[in-house]
């Protein structure tokens, strides 16, 4: 299973409780507030279900969207400050326009005739609400908890994921009786309005230690509870997956990562740039602190901004007290219905305010229509027992084993009802138990096994997996009609050893291919993950294109069969391979291996060299490796599953060299030589212009090596575009022995399409790249100097199909648009030198499937 398989399974299940037509009627509202006197419209009046806490607060055209789903709620209330306050009627479970006229208090009347009815322009120029933003922009470093030199806190967080407004007639229906105990936990009072039904539930207790200088922080795990859906699923990457959507916020950031997609704090330096602010209100707090309301609202709808409220502090710190931010409708954000986030910050003993609670919620589903059912995620996070500005030992500060225990991931039902600093509702309490009888159903476990399958490919039975299916029917022009099948061990088997196999059969050649792997843990934990600790020993016999790893390409996945142009020049390989990989908790990866490596070429392609003044054709070629690594990429995160993870983007960069040296005689080894290998990749987060994927990398090969020894320049022939290669140029187009490239992969997140009328309710987003890649063979390898090295390729024209890189690089860009249909990518692909050269396309358009918010 890989990182694409949350997408699907998250997408099929928003689609199908999205679709079904079995849920309550809902109540559906809207309309427009404006002054009765000069028809100007209202923003930020609140409207809401009278004696209740539904309600909303109209946006900067006075307009209003108010849901609910309880027949109960037939009168709306509506109040502003300055004005009466209305109260209307409603129709339960219909869709209906209301628009509301409110009558200005009577001391304020005349005041309000004499007004122009042309709505003022938004100016920041003596605006009152940008003077009073900008001093709590000044104030933001003295008012967070990093202003301290020392801070430690207790920490309980809690993500509930569930279904929305089930009906409770779906559980009466025949095929869902089995499960009724499960579909009937549903629960209305966690959020007003709204009937949900929780289905996924983890709870987290830390003690958490922070030093100023040197900085340092640490997080002790006292505590860890989660639903176990059963071997099939893999818990932890759900987790995982589930945190990463709903980020820890931070309002005084300048950036707010949530939902995979990057927020522009409403208190970041350049807020005034791209919000409205208005002072809504003047309020006086429990402990008689006068704080301001302050409200805002994104300039552009489509972007990726908040809208809510403020409430600011007048005590000269300017600190944030309470903070609401919430999403509109318009916002360019797949499957998202809804978000808020509530911040609550309390008043410590030094004056100042630190947060106390953080709420995230967020409403899926396949459409935004509200009210219809889909999913919904919250996570809460509290924070008590502040100690400020008390030093401790070093030890407190530093990493240790104990953070992550198997003892705090198996407390007592005591030990939480003792420590949670938060509750759990009725229906949160019974999930537990809920899921636990759910696993034991042997329906349950047929109908997971299916979706497994559907899903990630693999077939389950236990201690063993059959997979990928996506393999198992493929072709090419050198093995034909390809079959494969294969499959690995899991956990269930053990957390010590794990094993990988495969075997593949071409009808054309008439060969068989196979794998076989088998890797030991040398940490009792498992090989995927972090820290990992193994040694692995593999054999592979198969196909692949020179220059395509194969961890780059699988050629018997059936959708990368279909390629442009000539394409049958292919290796036949044989790999032994020894590897030993060991992670430091600082994130430095260490690596050591053997590799002894026979190629044979396939297809069209040959080896010859001249012995004598004559041609020689040479049968194979081998090789043996003894190579070594290290990768340091600091603050990596995973999105870990039971046998696989996938590193999280963050803003730091990955740094990587590889060495390796090839010895002749070992093992039949016919050269010696070294290698050097280097890459950096970054991602760089450009706020409201999207972000950047960089990546430079550079090699050399030192000693005299025949051509399928040089770095073979990664190529793509097939119509998918893809990131790491260059998409216009034929396989074995390029080799080098030394070279150096760049590439930039800019995502701008719509900021230009959002700006175009009408075009902007498309929900596209702009996407360039640039490729740059530099390179040369050396005097020493190249074959027209030395005929007894590999003569380069030609085709049966005798034209050269295989060249060096001269003194002019090799350049194509890309323009694409992508979230076509919320999951397309489109790029215009241009290639700008080397066009001289047989059979290759100036120009392209690739596509590329990508599941994202």
């Amino acid at each position: 299973m890989d990182f694409k398989n949350f997408y699907k399974s998250l997408f099929l299940l928003i689609f199908f409780f999205s679709a079904s037509s079995l849920f309550a009627q809902t109540t559906v509202i809207t309309g427009t507030v404006t002054d009765a006197g000069n028809k100007q419209t209202l923003p930020y009046v609140v409207v809401s279900f009278t004696g209740t806490t539904v309600g909303v607060a109209t946006d900067n055209d006075g307009k209003y969207r108010l849901v609910t789903s309880q027949a109960a709620y037939k009168q709306i209330k509506i109040s502003f400050l300055g004005y009466k306050d209305a109260f209307l009627a409603v129709e339960p479970g219909k869709e209906q326009v209301i628009n509301i006229r409110l009558f200005p208090l009577a001391k304020q009347l005349n005041e309000v005739v004499i007004k122009s009815g042309k709505k003022p322009k938004y100016h920041n120029k003596d605006n009152p609400a940008v003077e009073l933003i900008r001093k709590v922009i000044e104030n933001k470093p003295k008012n967070r908890p990093e202003a301290y030199d020392y801070v430690q806190y207790r920490e309980y967080d809690k993500m509930m994921f569930g279904f929305i407004n089930v009906s409770a007639a779906f559980s009466d229906r025949k095929f869902f009786r089995k499960y009724k105990f499960v579909i009937d936990n549903r629960d209305s009072t966690i959020l007003p309005g709204k009937s949900i039904l929780p289905i996924y539930l983890d709870e987290k207790l830390s003690q958490v230690y922070y030093r100023k200088n040197p900085e340092k922080d640490r997080e002790i795990l006292l505590g860890q509870k989660g639903v176990n859906f059963g071997p099939a699923v893999d818990n932890e990457g759900v987790k995982q997956y589930f945190k990463h959507l709903y980020n820890k916020v931070d309002i005084y950031e300048n950036d707010i990562f949530l939902i995979t997609s990057q927020f522009l704090s409403p208190i970041s330096n350049n807020s005034p740039n791209y919000y409205k602010f208005f002072i809504t209100d003047t309020i006086t707090d429990s402990k008689n602190q006068k704080l301001v309301e302050l409200s805002f609202t994104p300039r552009n709808s489509n972007d990726v901004l908040f809208e809510g409220m403020i409430y600011v502090t007048l005590d000269g710190n300017y600190a944030v007290q309470k903070a609401v931010l919430k999403i509109n409708k318009h916002i360019n954000i797949n499957f998202i219905r809804s978000m808020e986030v509530d911040l609550d910050f309390d008043q410590a003993p030094s004056g100042r305010y630190l947060l106390s609670r953080s709420n995230t919620i967020a409403e899926f589903g396949a459409t935004k229509k509200e009210g219809k059912s889909g999913l919904l995620g919250m996570r809460t996070i509290t924070y008590k027992n502040y100690i400020l500005n008390k030093a401790l030992p070093d030890t407190a500060y530093t990493k240790q084993s104990e953070e992550s225990s198997d003892e705090a991931k198996n407390r007592s039902a005591e030990f939480w009802k003792e420590n949670r600093l938060d509750t759990l509702s009725t229906a949160e309490s019974k999930v537990y138990k809920n899921i636990d009888s759910l696993r034991s159903m042997p329906s349950y476990k047929r109908t997971v096994d299916i979706a497994t399958l559907v899903l990630a490919g693999y077939k389950g039975f236990g201690k063993f997996e059959l997979g990928p299916a996506n393999t198992f029917y493929s072709f090419n022009p050198v093995e034909g009609l390809r079959l494969r099948i294969g499959g690995r061990t899991t956990p269930e088997l053990s957390k010590r050893y794990y094993f990988e196999t495969y075997a593949a059969y071409g009808f054309k050649d008439e060969k068989w291919k196979y794998f076989l792997s088998a890797t030991y843990s040398l940490n009792a934990k498992s090989i995927y993950k972090f820290p990992q600790n193994y040694i692995r020993a593999s054999y592979q016999k198969d196909t692949k294109i020179p220059g395509a790893n194969l961890q780059f390409v699988q050629e018997d996945n059936f959708l990368l069969s279909f390629k442009r142009g000539v394409n049958d020049k292919y290796l036949y390989n044989d790999f032994y391979r020894l590897d030993y990989v060991h992670e430091l908790e600082s994130h430095l990866s260490l690596s050591a291996g053997f590799k002894n490596w026979k190629q044979a070429p396939a297809g069209s392609l040959y080896f010859n060299n001249i012995v004598d003044g004559l041609p020689n054709s040479v049968h194979d070629l081998t090789t043996t490796e003894l190579t070594a690594s290290v990768r340091w990429s600091p603050h990596e995160e995973f999105y870990q599953g039971k046998i696989y993870r996938i590193p999280i983007p963050n803003k730091y960069p990955t740094l990587e060299l590889d060495y390796a040296a090839g010895i002749k005689s070992l093992f039949n080894g016919q050269y010696n030589y070294q290698k050097l290998d280097f890459r950096i990749d970054k991602r760089l987060y450009l706020s409201q212009l999207g972000y950047s994927d960089l990546s430079i990398s550079a090699g050399k090969i030192f000693g005299q090596v025949p051509f399928p020894l040089l770095t073979i320049h990664q190529a793509n022939q097939t119509y998918a575009y893809d990131i790491d290669s260059y998409n216009l140029m034929n396989f074995l187009e390029f080799a080098s022995d030394k070279y150096a490239s760049f590439r930039i992969d800019h995502h701008f997140g719509g900021f230009f399409f959002n700006k175009i009328p009408l075009f902007k309710k498309l929900k596209w987003r702009e996407v360039t790249s640039a490729k740059v890649l530099y390179g040369g063979i050396s005097d020493k390898n190249n074959p027209s100097l030395h005929p007894s090295l590999y003569q380069l390729p030609v085709d049966a024209s005798g034209v050269p199909i295989t060249y060096a890189l001269g003194r002019t690089p090799y350049v194509e860009g890309s323009v694409g648009i992508e979230n076509i249909f919320k999951f397309i990518r489109i790029d215009f692909v241009k290639r700008f030198n080397y066009l001289d050269h047989p059979d290759v396309p100036s120009w392209g358009i690739r596509t590329r499937v990508k599941f994202d918010f």
